[in-house]
């Protein structure tokens, strides 16, 4: 795929040092970032120059790249030699795997959610597809992308285990990536009608409709690409993240 660089000039100066120390911590740089990728603001290929990001978010450039080393570790940067890093371009390989690997991991929670989940966790899970139904009904593309994804990484919280909502979120967010190069662009990849199917079967604690339920949710996500990805328009990170 094509690299998309940035060609617009900085309208501000970077910050000394001693001044950007001041600015937003890794981690919310980390989670801006993550969810521009969730949002589809951020394709594929995508050129995160330390620069410009260290301005935006008033940084400096070593905490960017504590970021974007985090990010690679996690497969959601390729970090090239000389030439910097981008946003991950998943091959339909690694498109594959990963979601054989959601197909194995997301059974394990909702077995977990069956079994655990209080009314009060229901009524969250409920609400977060009242959001997605309304993003919808508002044809807020960016809003239903991230909050389809997030409704998966809710479940993983629910859990209570802090690693199985971090390898979540790696694989929500590169999932992200995927549907951005090969989901036909109208086409819903994530319907929250079958998000309620899924909390039905969970809140009546059964817990084979639930494993059922989750995969073939994942296997119709799957179904949608149709390995057609586009370069899409140049990115400027200081319009996104400004």
């Amino acid at each position: 795929m094509t690299e998309k660089t940035l060609v617009r000039p900085l309208r501000r100066s970077p910050l000394p040092s001693t001044e950007a120390d001041v600015g937003a911590s890794a981690e919310t740089v980390y989670e801006r970032i993550v969810q521009a990728i969730m949002e589809h603001r951020l394709p594929p290929g995508t050129k995160l120059v330390e620069e410009k990001l260290a301005s935006v978010f008033r940084i400096t450039r070593t905490r960017v790249r504590e970021v974007l080393l985090r990010m690679a570790h996690e497969g959601l940067v390729n970090a090239i030699p000389n030439r910097g890093s981008f946003i991950a371009s998943p091959s339909v390989e690694e498109a594959r795997q990963i979601f054989d690997a959601r197909r194995i991991l997301e059974p394990a929670l909702v077995r977990c959610l069956v079994a655990r989940a209080t009314p009060e966790d229901i009524a969250r899970l409920r609400e977060h597809v009242a959001l997605e139904r309304q993003a919808r009904a508002e044809d807020d593309r960016r809003a239903i992308i991230r909050l389809s994804g997030e409704f998966h990484l809710l479940m993983a919280e629910m859990v209570g285990n802090p690693q199985l909502t971090k390898v979540l979120r790696e694989l929500a967010s590169l999932t992200c990536l995927i549907i951005l190069l090969y989901d036909s662009p109208n086409m819903p990849a994530c319907p929250n009608h079958e998000h309620s199917e899924l909390i039905d079967v969970i809140e009546a604690r059964d817990e084979t409709a639930a494993v059922k339920a989750v995969v073939e949710h994942l296997q119709h996500i799957q179904e949608t690409l149709d390995l057609s990805g586009d370069d899409g328009p140049e990115i400027d990170l200081e319009d996104i993240f400004a």
